[in-house]
């Protein structure tokens, strides 16, 4: 027999000083790949060389845009 009660998640409060700190991250992380695979774009690399280096920004990024969805969604929860 299952139970009817509801499950819900259970928060946790972050600060704004640590929502801006994850949003800060966001846009250092982004920053950082764009301007690294510009350089590694226009250089004399390997293929197998920019691959990596392109699947690692990507990933890279990626957690990065969840900091940052994070940190965002912390500071409006806290208006």
């Amino acid at each position: 027999m299952r139970s009817r009660t509801r499950r819900t998640r259970n928060l946790v409060r972050v600060s704004k000083r640590v929502a801006w700190f994850l949003i800060a991250l966001c846009a250092w992380t982004i920053y950082v790949w764009v301007s690294r695979v510009v350089i590694i774009a226009g250089q004399d690399q390997s293929m197998g060389f920019k691959v990596v280096h392109d699947t690692l920004a990507v990933i890279s990024c990626a957690f990065g845009l969840g900091a940052g969805y994070v940190g965002l969604k912390a500071l409006r929860s806290s208006r």
